[in-house]
């Protein structure tokens, strides 16, 4: 197995930092008239068990993907009654990394109180699938980057996949003005092939699938899987930087997640 993704913690960094100068990202929150409490947001905060930062990505739709720096990755469709936030989660390692338990995933849910634009706190639990349990409270922050209005002109270009752990680490990702996103990497034989869009313009969330081919090794085993995910945009920093969460289950039944850090070439 690979070790435990470091690489993903300066991009993650500096998402969860407030904003202080060059390279930060600003938590400010906004004020709201709406009556109806919502949790769609960018959100960053720390994950207490590990004392990992987080970045919560939650679209108007309720999907939300909570990548934690070392890549694991928590998904699952929250919703929303008063104040109250729950839903049920599932729990993914970065590939090639493993939790204590040698488990790669596990299944779970979430409990908390969402002031919207402002904050989130609550408790998360789950089960690995080697029946360890892990419980963990989060304290998560709104990010005024939620604000930035999304587009596909705003996405495209080429980046430099810098995520341990990623098949295409090191690879550059090509996104064009239509969306298609195509990677090759020279080290893996991995090819990527996929699309990125975005539902809300007026958001900076957006959705991606993709499927990877010709891999090599142990990455043969992410072959023919469609991956799909979230991901954001976070153009505070120069050059700007893309925070990608995916998963996708094989033919066998088993369960991956990849996190891409993508930096603008």
């Amino acid at each position: 197995m690979r070790p435990p993704n470091r690489f993903l913690a300066p991009v993650m960094l500096a998402l969860a930092t407030v904003s202080c100068g060059a390279g930060g990202l600003s938590t400010s929150s906004t004020s709201t008239s709406t009556t109806t409490t919502s949790a769609a947001g960018i959100w960053v905060g720390t994950d207490s068990a590990t004392g990992l930062a987080l970045t919560a990505i939650i679209n108007a739709g309720g999907l939300a993907d909570v990548i934690r720096s070392d890549g694991t990755q928590y998904v699952g469709t929250v919703q929303v009654s008063g104040t109250a936030l729950a839903g049920a989660l599932d729990v993914y390692t970065q590939f090639g990394t493993q939790f204590s338990d040698g488990a790669t995933y596990g299944v779970g849910t979430l409990n908390a109180t969402v002031s919207s634009g402002s904050s989130i706190s609550g408790s998360v639990n789950f089960t690995t699938s080697a029946n360890t349990m892990v419980s963990s409270t989060w304290s998560l922050t709104f990010s005024s980057l939620y604000n930035n209005a999304s587009s596909l002109s705003a996405v495209s270009g080429n980046y430099t996949d810098a995520s341990t752990g990623d098949p295409l680490n090191g690879a550059v990702v090509s996104i064009s003005g239509s969306g298609a996103m195509t990677a090759q990497s020279a080290t893996t034989g991995c090819v990527l092939n996929g699309q990125i869009s975005t539902a809300n313009t007026s958001n900076d969330a957006y959705e991606v699938s993709y499927t990877l081919g010709n891999c090599s090794g142990t990455d043969a085993a992410l072959n023919g899987i469609e991956f799909a995910g979230l991901a954001v945009l976070n153009s505070s920093v120069s050059p700007v930087q893309i925070v990608l969460g995916a998963r996708g289950q094989s033919s066998s039944g088993t369960n991956y997640g990849v996190v891409s850090a993508l930096t603008h070439s």
